[in-house]
């Protein structure tokens, strides 16, 4: 890894090597959520939780970038492209800015998403190249996050469908991949053994606590480096306890910021 990049990667990181990637780029798809309507209000109560890193849209930066301590570590997303009135069977990620753009807005990586099994994965491929030509090009990290669709799962386990998303992404630039954790009872052991870089777990939809920490804990003991959560971090009641209680699962003793 460059040196560019490994400078990045240490403040999107924690001193550890563990990440808490916060996701706050929903509002880009779902519109003014409960909890986004005001950017600013929304960052501030989660950095209280102090997280490694957020993962953020053009949207909630520019609006909310004030609320943001020097300390942690920013992700833009660079692909969307649709909304909820698109209907959920159209859903389909586009590339929609560039690394360059990411560069001027002072962020320490990009992230963009793959969707493995899609009718149109050799598209998302493509485009994802790209890209990490440019983040090689510019040193800049690049978060693949991973969704494998039923033809990727086609006479295979979940185990092995992720396992191909996740080592596909690595093979194509990654420098980590987010990635969901494999349902009815399966391991992430494989996933990561077979993965040469960090695997990041996603939190998905709103969750109990128990269920979620439960998730977290397993995640970490088969091999993942960190999480990055949205909905099961800033719906929360408070978000900084469920926080510190993810930090403790991975191994920390963080008090609120």
């Amino acid at each position: 890894m460059s040196t560019g990049k490994q400078i990045r990667m240490g403040r999107i990181c924690g001193p550890d090597g563990r990440v808490l990637m916060v996701a706050m780029d929903h509002a880009a798809i779902g519109g003014p959520m409960k909890y986004l309507k005001d950017p600013e209000d929304a960052i501030e109560a989660v950095v209280e939780g102090v997280p490694d890193s957020l993962l953020l849209t053009r949207g909630m930066l520019r609006h909310g970038w004030r609320a943001i301590p020097p300390e942690v570590g920013l992700i833009l997303r660079i692909s969307g492209g649709f909304t909820i009135l698109e209907g959920a069977q159209e859903f389909r990620d586009r590339i929609i800015s560039t690394v360059e753009d990411a560069m001027r807005w002072g962020v320490d990586g990009v992230a963009v998403t793959v969707k493995f099994g899609h009718e149109l994965e050799g598209e998302f491929i493509q485009a994802v190249s790209k890209i990490a030509d440019d983040c090689d090009r510019w040193e800049m990290p690049l978060l693949i996050e991973v969704m494998v669709g039923l033809r990727a799962s086609s006479g295979l386990t979940e185990d092995d469908a992720l396992a191909v998303a996740a080592r596909s992404a690595a093979e194509l630039g990654a420098d980590m991949v987010k990635i969901k954790y494999p349902s009815k009872g399966g391991n992430l052991a494989e996933v990561a053994e077979g993965c040469p870089v960090p695997i990041l777990v996603l939190g998905g939809k709103k969750a109990g606590d128990d269920e979620v920490l439960d998730m977290v804990g397993k995640a970490v003991n088969e091999g993942a480096m960190g999480v990055t959560m949205g909905r099961n971090v800033w719906e929360r009641e408070d978000p900084a306890d469920f926080m510190a209680r993810i930090h403790n699962l991975l191994g920390r003793d963080i008090a609120r910021g």
